[in-house]
């Protein structure tokens, strides 16, 4: 019984609804694709949103490591993290995860993928961000608050 609800726990965390995002975005770029506009080598532009994107999270997930804090939502932060990324956006690997998502998008080149990225914000703010956010301020209090004032939620 706890293996299985420990898998329910991983289904529901971040990687799961960015995996199933760029993955509804392939399906729909070759089911649905509407209009291309942008066509090869063009597309290799994306790249360059999906790097970045990808080096924002591993140096996240890693620097939340050296601090001693947790990088799993939900569970309780030892540390409020306030330089690196963090300096300028409250929650750099959701928003590394979303420029990986735009560099899919224009990488596949046509019109249909974009549709999947307002879900994908929309469900990021209210399933995550919202929820730890609470428990921040709630554990940090007025530290946390003071960087809410200072620092946007996403850029």
């Amino acid at each position: 019984m706890g293996e299985k609800s420990e898998q329910v726990k991983r289904f529901r965390l971040p990687p799961t609804y960015f995996n199933f995002s760029w993955i509804t975005m392939v399906i729909l770029n070759f089911t649905i694709p509407g209009y291309r506009f942008l066509l090869f080598p063009y597309t290799l532009v994306g790249i360059l949103l999906m790097v970045p994107g990808l080096w924002m999270n591993l140096w996240a997930s890693k620097y939340f490591n050296t601090v001693g804090t947790t990088v799993k939502p939900f569970q309780v932060s030892e540390q409020l993290v306030t330089t690196g990324f963090y300096r300028y956006s409250r929650h750099p690997m959701y928003l590394g995860m979303l420029l990986i998502l735009v560099g899919v998008f224009l990488f596949l080149g046509s019109l249909t993928p974009i549709l999947v990225l307002p879900f994908f914000i929309l469900l990021i703010n209210r399933r995550f961000i919202s929820p730890e956010e609470a428990m921040l301020l709630d554990r940090f209090g007025e530290a946390y608050e003071k960087y809410q004032k200072r620092v946007r939620r996403w850029i």
